[in-house]
């Protein structure tokens, strides 16, 4: 805190984190897990991006800066393969997941 109130970036951060919370939980869940989950996950991974875009907007630190790009660029990556899926699964569609979700440096398996 900065003269008794809060600094911009605190603000800035409280309220992606508020807007985050509203967006996963506004979703209303239809009892398809798979489909609950994207919902959920895609504002989730806006809300990681905001918050990258955040730290790299008042952020000072080149450590955490560079991990902010990392994350903007993955979390965009999977937020578009995400609304693909969704979409897919909301028109009945299974079709094959793996050309959908690319690898990203092996986190999610061989």
């Amino acid at each position: 805190m900065n003269g008794g109130g809060a600094s911009a970036f605190q603000r800035e951060m409280d309220e992606s984190m508020t807007r985050m919370m509203q967006d996963m939980h506004g979703t209303g869940h239809v009892g398809h897990a798979d489909i609950d989950f994207l919902a959920m996950m895609i504002p989730h991974h806006a809300g990681a991006v905001e918050m990258a875009r955040l730290v790299l907007q008042h952020g000072r630190d080149p450590a955490t800066r560079q991990l902010a790009e990392e994350i903007i660029a993955g979390q965009t990556i999977e937020i578009e393969s995400m609304t693909r899926r969704l979409a897919a699964l909301r028109q009945g569609r299974s079709g094959d997941a793996a050309a959908e979700f690319p690898s990203l440096g092996g986190t999610r398996g061989p």
